[in-house]
């Protein structure tokens, strides 16, 4: 297939507002693949790339070559192009990759180059998500929509799912089932702002249990071979020996567990998070899993919501690292010694999560009936220092991949008011406005801002029309990626923390930073400064 076809359909995608009008669009540009191009093709109409690391960052999208006048590339071409470039490694890389990226660029048109750089910036926002994928896939496949989104939770991969709908049908998709040592993805939790609204959605008796600011783990063991898996799926398993010893250490023999790793201080409190990203980010992107699994050590750890030190077994696991020590604390069980559990109601996974690992191992959890209870035991997680809650309603099943209202996360919300110091132009569904802003807090000591990191989370088509005027009438450089503002815009920002960042002046960013609202009632000379942020993230790594 031309590379041409598949942006065209893209933009097409991008302009249709119907659900089923999107789907017939995806579903015969999905006809159209070679069986060999599947793999990339359905990747790239879901805006992602085959190739989850590629060295490719925004500096490199800046100057790219004119676009070439006439269409030549193919799906399998570009596809072999990105391989190309991903796997650029060593002395001179840099250099290389940009002499390919260049090549790549100046063989694709306007409408191709405007696909290429949503691919690799991540902000191809077309509207074709998975859910939106999987029902054009099955569309493309005549096949049912529901085996097709089975086989998507149990193999986590559309581009897997894709493959086998496309080229072997509902025969292929059946084959789909929970094995241990392939990871599924897992289930997700909406959000509230309340535990009264998330009680409002899971109903009661619910359980509330503590929300560990660490990283999502699932655990897959078979005999005395371990794997961990991170939540994009990656595995982390030689990153992580101090979760193999403590999984290894319980006397199953087959298991799949859910929860989560966290670093924490020598009073059991949680680290600062990003030690915990630090120790479990992956070294060049997604591992290919086998069929056998891969091990390491063994040992026992201490309370959830008010966890203990690690133990000595757990950290001369982790003295093989010499870095931060990670303890697991678990919250589901989806296999034990032959028999899945995905279907089986929550109290019923837990009551058998308890029993296979006993105390130490789980995550902190308490039942309730009432709102009072629930507001009790989430004030509990914060006071321990952690990010908050999940209500869960105990009757429901464990949804693979979904984001419904059985789990809620409730969290404390945080916002500041900051000012817009520059403009990214977007790309993709956003092109054409500007899109991405780069936030400043005011700082009293210099007169001038302090930047704190970038968003363009919460953004509404009517918010990105408003400040694509607004800020181009502020303007005091238009580049051709960034346009610089007149510091006076002030906006209000929501954000789940504060992090420590060598990425900007101020030593400090915001995490999960999005969009609330413009506050023109507002001077620049009114936002908050950075010592307000940092008072923040002081608070935070006090708890």
């Amino acid at each position: 297939m031309r590379f041409l076809d598949l942006a065209a359909t893209s933009a097409a995608v991008a302009a249709t507002p119907g659900r089923r009008a999107k789907v017939d669009l995806l579903a015969v540009a999905l006809r159209g693949l070679d069986p060999d191009e599947i793999p990339a093709g359905s990747g790239y109409l879901a805006g992602e790339l085959r190739q989850r690391q590629t060295g490719v960052g925004y500096a490199s999208l800046r100057d790219l070559p004119p676009p070439a006048e006439q269409p030549t590339l193919t799906v399998g071409g570009v596809d072999a192009a990105i391989a190309g470039i991903a796997a650029v490694h060593g002395a001179g890389s840099q250099a290389r990759r940009r002499e390919l990226l260049g090549a790549l660029f100046a063989a694709a048109t306007v409408d191709e180059q405007r696909m290429l750089v949503g691919l690799f910036s991540g902000e191809l926002r077309q509207g074709a998500q998975a859910g939106l994928l999987a029902d054009a896939v099955a569309r493309a496949a005549d096949v049912p929509a529901e085996a097709v989104r089975r086989a998507l939770l149990l193999a986590g991969d559309l581009k897997v799912v894709a493959v086998a709908a496309l080229t072997g049908g509902a025969a292929a998709l059946s084959e789909f089932t929970l094995r241990v040592g392939r990871p599924l993805a897992p289930m997700l939790a909406q959000s509230a702002s309340s535990v009264d609204d998330a009680l409002t959605a899971t109903g009661t008796p619910a359980v509330v249990d503590v929300k560990l600011d660490g990283i999502r783990i699932q655990v897959h063991r078979s005999g005395t071979d371990i794997a961990v898996f991170s939540r994009s799926l990656d595995e982390i398993t030689a990153r992580v020996p101090e979760v193999v010893a403590a999984v290894r250490a319980l006397p199953a023999r087959e298991m799949v567990l859910d929860g989560e790793a966290i670093a924490l201080d020598a009073t059991g409190r949680p680290r600062p998070f990003q030690e915990t990203a630090s120790r479990a980010a992956t070294r060049g992107g997604r591992q290919r899993v086998s069929a056998e699994l891969s091990g390491t050590t063994s040992a026992e750890l201490g309370r959830p919501a008010r966890p203990a030190r690690p133990a000595p077994a757990v950290r001369a696991a982790a003295g093989t690292t010499g870095e931060t020590v990670l303890t697991p604390y678990f919250f589901d069980l989806l296999h034990l010694d032959g028999t899945d559990l995905l279907d089986a109601p929550g109290r019923e996974r837990w009551s058998v999560l308890a029993d296979a690992v006993g105390a130490p191992l789980l995550v902190g959890r308490v039942a309730v009936d009432t709102g009072e209870e629930a507001a009790a035991a989430f004030a509990a997680a914060l006071d321990a220092g952690q990010e908050g809650v999940v209500v869960k309603a105990p009757d429901a099943p464990y949804a693979a991949g979904r984001r419904g209202a059985a789990w809620v996360k409730v969290k404390p919300r945080h916002t500041l008011d900051l000012v817009v110091l520059a403009v990214e132009w977007g790309s993709g569904r956003r092109s054409g406005w500007l899109s991405n802003l780069h936030l400043g807090a005011r700082d009293p000591r210099t007169g001038g801002f302090v930047m704190l990191g970038k968003t363009f989370k919460g953004l509404t088509d009517e918010l990105l029309r408003w400040q694509t005027e607004r800020f181009l009438a502020l303007a005091v450089d238009r580049g051709e990626w960034v346009v610089r503002v007149r510091p006076e815009q002030v906006v209000e920002i929501a954000f789940d923390g504060v992090q420590t960042s060598s990425r900007y002046p101020g030593g400090v960013a915001l995490r999960f930073a999005r969009v609330v609202r413009y506050r023109d009632d507002k001077t620049a000379a009114e936002a908050d400064t950075i010592e307000a942020v940092r008072a923040i993230h002081t608070g935070r790594l006090g708890g």
